[in-house]
């Protein structure tokens, strides 16, 4: 795929009456869904009973009524939910979420979005010690940690976890009794807090507790640890908060319609358009997004530009994902499947829109498709900077060697996809448009949550 791949959704829920938490957690997936859809899983418990289904595919292909009815315990007031792209760990049965252990705290689960970046020498010494691992994921190698911390409480063994985890991360964890939440101190992974009429709820983006019928609070502050402990919401301050959440969730991961640490995705969205075009204006007559990821930065662009907005390419809803092809000439019809250009480009000249340029093959063949619709001219315009450095904290961004900005001017690139121009959004255009602190290791290269030893996706495969 020519973007960045998905990471992963995390849902939990503490209700002081019973209710259908299966149900609840289900619909939370479906909000999430854009989030994985390598795998799912829903945990649900009573204060007895704990049960778990997981398995791979996209969540209702995992949760038919057969399956949910599976879930629905009489008195169940707790539960996690999880929807996965792998980026650590193979995308295979036994690595799905959420994951349970059986430790001194009791039947423990635990749903995880982000990377540990210290997992391989933490996995190791795990090992050394006796430790055994039934996954190949990094976040068993937190469960493990937290079972040998059983003379602590839960919210207390995951503070002390945290201190020797690094990386980007958001977690939510459960015994019988209680939902723990947990973000990294830099909060590159977000991670929402809601009320329920008789609890709280909490996940990955806030559209998510919405259809939960949960109000939204806040975000967990980075750094931060918070629980229901007697139906009333506790915090603890882990680890010191040096913000620096991921942009790209507003770039491109999050929904348009997700408030993330105060900031809404869709808005700034639309003003990373208005800042590329202060950075990159263009001679031409119409701006077009590349739907549906380019949409709100396309309308910032035609906003600042005072030129038309259309709807120069069709999105296919029925495509589906687009796997690898074993041939061009199959990749190119892969393309064309899901986007085809309309009749609002012939004769005229184009502003492209799009969020980002990973490998640059999608985009070539998108210029090349207007270009035969009859478009004069196209002006690729790109709401981020180009990206040079792959991601270690939870989002597939492919090798290094595969990004075409890697080694590649914006000249080359340009050439290389067949635009008229190129330009990409600077950093200081993101962070304005933004407004806050945030991560640009994938331009820069600079991380701030560290980076692993060993940046293998399948590191935890080799022993």
């Amino acid at each position: 795929m020519d973007k960045p791949r998905e990471e992963c959704g995390v849902l939990g829920l503490w209700s002081e009456e019973p209710l259908d938490a299966a149900g609840l957690l289900h619909l939370g997936l479906l909000a999430l869904q854009h989030r994985g859809q390598e795998a799912a899983g829903i945990a649900v418990s009573d204060g007895k009973e704990f049960l778990v289904e997981k398995d791979l595919g996209l969540v209702n292909q995992v949760f038919t009524e057969e399956r949910l009815a599976r879930l629905r315990l009489g008195e169940a007031r707790l539960g996690l939910a999880h929807t996965r792209y792998s980026t650590t760990g193979s995308n295979l049965r036994f690595n799905a979420q959420p994951l349970t252990a059986r430790t001194a705290h009791g039947v423990l689960a635990i749903a995880h979005n982000g990377n540990f970046t210290n997992a391989k020498p933490l996995r190791d010494r795990l090992l050394k010690e006796g430790a055994t691992f039934q996954s190949t994921s990094d976040t068993e190698v937190m469960l493990l940690l937290l079972a040998r911390l059983g003379h602590l409480s839960l919210p207390e063994a995951a503070a002390e976890a945290m201190k020797a985890l690094e990386g980007g991360y958001s977690i939510l964890l459960m015994d019988r009794r209680t939902v723990v939440a947990l973000r990294d101190p830099h909060g590159v992974r977000p991670l929402a807090i809601g009320r329920l009429p008789q609890g709280y709820a909490f996940a990955s983006e806030p559209p998510a507790l919405e259809l939960m019928g949960a109000r939204y609070l806040r975000d967990v502050r980075p750094g931060e640890v918070v629980w229901v402990e007697e139906g009333e919401l506790k915090s603890l301050q882990a680890l010191p908060p040096n913000p620096a959440p991921c942009a790209f969730e507003w770039i491109y991961f999050a929904r348009p319609d997700s408030l993330l640490d105060g900031v809404e995705a869709y808005q700034a969205r639309v003003r990373m358009g208005m800042e590329l075009f202060r950075e990159a204006p263009a001679e031409a007559d119409i701006v077009v997004p590349v739907p549906d990821s380019g949409i709100g930065a396309a309308v910032g662009y035609a906003r600042s530009s005072g030129l038309p907005l259309e709807y120069g390419l069709y999105k296919n809803p029925y495509a589906g994902r687009t796997f690898i092809q074993p041939t061009q000439a199959l990749r190119d019809l892969k393309t064309r499947l899901k986007l085809s250009p309309t009749s609002a480009v012939r004769g005229k000249r184009v502003v492209l829109i799009d969020d980002s340029i990973v490998r640059g093959t999608t985009s070539r063949r998108i210029v090349a498709m207007l270009k035969e619709a009859g478009a004069r001219e196209v002006h690729f315009r790109v709401s981020s900077p180009p990206i040079r450095f792959p991601c270690y904290y939870g989002i597939d961004t492919a090798a290094r060697k595969e990004l075409i900005a890697a080694e590649n001017s914006v000249e080359e690139i340009r050439a290389f996809i067949g635009a008229d121009t190129l330009a990409f959004l600077s950093e200081e255009g993101v962070r304005r448009a933004i407004g806050g602190p945030v991560c640009l290791a994938c331009f820069n290269g600079r991380y701030p949550a560290g980076v692993p030893v060993e940046g293998e996706k399948l590191a935890l495969e080799i022993l």
